[in-house]
């Protein structure tokens, strides 16, 4: 297997512990440091990882025992990590987005580019079986040429269980940027890149009341729209209607939908790496569910990274940073859009990410044969 790829990983806060486990058990990695503004919390991961030391931000760049960077700082604090780690020659995979925004975005693979590093970023929920089965599903032909899609993602706002939303709802906030990574990540992957889009925004109102925690009670500002739509115009002539918003109570329609020319396909959530895929085909009378015909199985936040690992040299990971430039430029041109009252031509392209063949937990875990 040759040595293990070696991590270090900046921010600790509450997403780490996942990774972190996801990567613990994994013969092919090893995380060998950590930093923190909190020098206390690195201390006592430091202690949980066997080989792992706490160090400050600027000595893991620096480090000849990092390969990759694992970034999970707060989105405002993306860009300078990945573009310090990257000065230092070091390969950089980090929580989406890739920062917070579009310019801030292009500034990381364009340093990426000249110094010949790889950039990686999540979301890596789309390398699940739910959505991958549901491409799968597409391109074997299972609904005919893909015509039209739909995406909603309706909350009624984070503050009902949030105590600290305050992020939410100030410039880098809102459901579009929020949760808009997963949504259109997973239409990349099932219709192609987009060319252009339509957005129309608007927010219900000026203040939101927080609803648990310390604060409870209080009321905060609401600086940005809260409720995001547009239209995407994919490269192969599909056409896709998205919804973002906190305004609403509830929703009873399918997180993503399909239209083909000879049947329909029902996509899961994809803030989840599994879930139902169910197809409605030409002539039947229900629908059916498909077994799980691709992706990761059992899917955890981190696989991504474990990909991002074994990608052969000159290859684009699947959670790869083109990828996650060209979604951070179609967000940003949904709100010039909705702002201008245009439709706005899109200057980045990606190619869809290569399919992932269906892989049991135990494989893509390291521990092939033991299930």
């Amino acid at each position: 297997m040759g040595e293990p790829h070696r991590i270090g990983i900046v921010g600790l806060g509450v997403i780490s512990r996942v990774y972190r486990d996801t990567l613990a058990a994994h013969p092919g990695v090893r995380v060998t440091a950590v930093a923190d503004l909190d020098a206390a919390r690195a201390a006592a991961v430091a202690a949980e990882l066997p080989g792992a030391r706490a160090v400050g931000v600027g000595e893991l760049f620096a480090a000849p025992d990092v390969d990759t960077v694992l970034n999970l700082t707060v989105p405002a604090a993306h860009a300078d990590i990945a573009l310090g780690a990257i000065a230092h020659g070091k390969d950089v995979y980090g929580e989406k987005p890739l920062a917070a925004t579009f310019p801030a975005a292009q500034g990381v693979m364009e340093a990426a580019t000249a110094a010949g590093t790889t950039v990686g970023c999540a979301p890596d929920t789309v390398l699940g079986t739910g959505l991958q089965t549901a491409r799968w599903a597409i391109d074997t032909g299972g609904i005919g040429r893909p015509q039209f899609a739909t995406a909603v993602m309706i909350t009624p706002g984070h503050e009902r269980w949030h105590p600290h939303p305050d992020f939410y709802y100030t410039a880098g906030g809102g459901p579009l940027l929020d949760m808009g990574p997963y949504y259109i990540t997973a239409l990349v992957h099932l219709l192609g890149p987009v060319t252009a889009v339509i957005g129309a925004a608007g927010r219900l109102r000026d203040e939101r009341v927080i609803g648990s925690g310390p604060r409870a009670g209080r009321t905060i500002p609401v600086e940005v729209d809260t409720h995001v739509s547009g239209v995407l115009e994919h490269a192969g002539g599909a056409l896709t209607t998205l919804t973002t918003s906190f305004d609403g109570l509830a929703t009873a329609a399918t997180p993503i939908e399909v239209h083909g020319e000879t049947g329909s396909l029902a996509v899961p959530d994809p803030n989840r790496f599994d879930g139902p895929v169910r197809i409605f085909t030409d002539g039947a009378r229900e629908w059916r569910t498909l077994p799980a015909a691709a992706g990761y199985a059992d899917g955890e936040r981190g696989v991504g990274l474990l990909d991002f690992a074994t990608t052969g040299p000159g290859e684009e990971p699947r959670a790869g940073g083109h990828l996650a430039l060209h979604v951070s430029e179609v967000m940003s041109a949904l709100l010039t859009s909705a702002a201008e009252g245009r439709r706005i031509q899109l200057t980045t392209t990606t190619r869809r990410p290569a399919p992932v063949p269906l892989t049991a937990a135990d494989r893509w875990r390291g521990r092939p044969g033991t299930s």
